[in-house]
């Protein structure tokens, strides 16, 4: 705890000091001191759903209305499943021919196969691979549920293999190559205590590097138990980059009650979903789950209204007219534009305080591209 408030002590003063450098030389040109936020496209991924759970395919943009703080918004780009964004301009006009899709066959026959019925398109995925000494036990088998996996998103995608025990270990970098990603898996090693929150908020500076969609995998069997960031500020700063985070969890994992409800609680706030595995069968099954819901997210992007609001903004999703009213909607609840420099500052100061890392990182072909 003391460590946890010894990281917010760093991170409020660099704030202050942030702020206070921009007041100080508003005072000294004669102005008023004038702090910006700046919100760019938001981005959102949204599930449609029958009360059965199947997806539900074949809407079109003017099937959906998005507020923002209860102001209608503009959608500006829509895309289905596979397909890229396309400006909203670009669909034709008329009635809409929704479909309720069963789920696709399991990891095990899409990996035999080499055949996925709805590949993902343009996505980043980052997995997030638990490798703490919670992990001594059942290792092997997590480690080929995430390659079974990975060999599953048979598409143009691109994945990142991270590890995370004290420290964060980057397997394999954001690559379309699998047999890559794969040998990351592979060479990950059981061993030292967890620190997911860490591992979360650097994966997410990483993520927030890309333009396109970017999902986040976790895969975690226990409790966190070393790291100097809470879950509230990881969750928000997901929210604000607009990254959905799925979160698979071992019976380890729920029997410990707080991290059950703050997984469940991470993954509902950003859109993704929460899956606790009682063996490794169960792992695979929710990996499974996970590609479908990748392969059928509608993507809904906007740029929001001027508004004076820099505080919570919350967002809501609904479908139009009377047939479409028995589908349910899943996406992330809203989010907080942060100024600049708390985005850029936050993941740097967590990397800074945390301990040098028992073993090198694996290399780094490049920094990500900055978005535009």
């Amino acid at each position: 705890m003391a460590r946890r408030h010894y990281f917010f002590s760093i991170l409020l003063f660099a704030g202050v000091l942030a702020g206070s450098a921009v007041w100080l030389r508003a005072q000294d040109q004669g102005e008023q001191p004038n702090f910006h936020v700046v919100v760019d496209l938001v981005q959102l991924n949204v599930a449609v759903t029958d009360n059965k759970g199947n997806y539900v395919t074949g809407l079109k943009p003017s099937d959906f209305v998005i507020t923002e703080d209860g102001i209608r918004q503009k959608i500006a780009t829509f895309g289905e499943g596979s397909q890229a964004p396309r400006a909203v301009g670009d669909f034709a006009k008329g009635e809409s021919n929704p479909q309720e899709v069963e789920p696709n066959p399991s990891l095990e026959e899409a990996a035999q196969t080499g055949i996925s019925t709805d590949p993902l398109v343009g996505a980043n995925v980052f997995i997030l691979f638990d490798t703490s000494n919670y992990m001594y036990r059942g290792f092997a088998f997590a480690q080929d549920a995430i390659a079974d996996f990975v060999r599953s998103l048979d598409g143009p995608d691109r994945i990142a293999l991270y590890a995370y025990s004290r420290d964060l270990f980057r397997a394999s970098t954001l690559t379309p190559d699998r047999n890559m990603v794969l040998r990351g898996v592979r060479a990950t090693t059981a061993g030292d205590d967890a620190a997911l929150y860490n591992a979360l908020l650097l994966t997410l500076k990483d993520a927030g590097g890309y333009r396109g969609r970017k999902v986040i995998v976790v895969f975690s069997n226990g409790p966190d138990n070393d790291s100097l960031v809470p879950p509230e500020d990881v969750g928000e700063l997901a929210q604000a980059e607009g990254i959905p985070i799925y979160m698979i969890a071992t019976r380890a994992a729920k029997l410990e009650p707080i991290s059950t409800a703050v997984f469940g609680r991470m993954a509902a706030a950003t859109g993704g979903e929460a899956y606790f595995a009682k063996s490794w069968k169960d792992e695979q099954q929710a990996f499974a789950a996970i590609r479908d819901d990748l392969a059928h997210l509608y993507a809904l992007n906007y740029y929001p209204q001027t508004t004076s609001n820099q505080g919570w903004r919350a967002i809501s999703v609904k479908l139009v007219g009377e047939r479409l009213k028995k589908y349910h909607i899943r996406t992330r609840s809203g989010y907080r534009p942060l100024p600049a420099h708390v985005l850029a500052n936050t993941a740097d100061i967590a990397l800074s305080t945390a301990p040098r890392p028992d073993a090198a990182p694996a290399p780094v072909d490049a920094d990500p591209p900055k978005r535009q």
